[in-house]
């Protein structure tokens, strides 16, 4: 499928939004297209998440990428089983979605604390 080669080549050359662009405009195609447990719409949504995570700015952003990762973590385990390298790929990605999640949210608990102090 071009656009999964094409966006492969985008995150090489670290260009993520131009991916997370792509992405959001083709992930709906090979859906509709390859089905939702298609291995390359599989890894299109992972790395869509992926590319999310790299340039989360919000709290959204975030737990966008998480929600997209445990969904498509599930759907490769019951697709491909769990020793597949895709599914032990995303789950190492959530884990690293989850961890960066935390994070903000307490950054920002914290901001909000702080500034709520002043």
């Amino acid at each position: 499928m071009p656009a999964y080669n094409y966006a492969n080549s985008l995150i090489d050359l670290e260009r993520f939004a131009d991916t997370k662009s792509l992405m959001r405009k083709e992930l709906p195609v090979a859906r509709r297209v390859l089905g939702d447990s298609h291995e390359h719409t599989l890894q299109m949504r992972a790395n869509y998440a992926k590319v999310i995570i790299d340039t989360a700015a919000t709290l959204d952003d975030l737990r966008e990428a998480v929600t997209t990762f445990e969904e498509t973590e599930r759907i490769t385990r019951r697709v491909l089983g769990g020793a597949h390298p895709l599914a032990m790929q995303m789950e190492h990605d959530l884990k690293r979605a989850r961890a960066k999640l935390r994070a903000h949210e307490i950054a920002e608990a914290m901001a909000s604390t702080t500034l709520g102090d002043a």
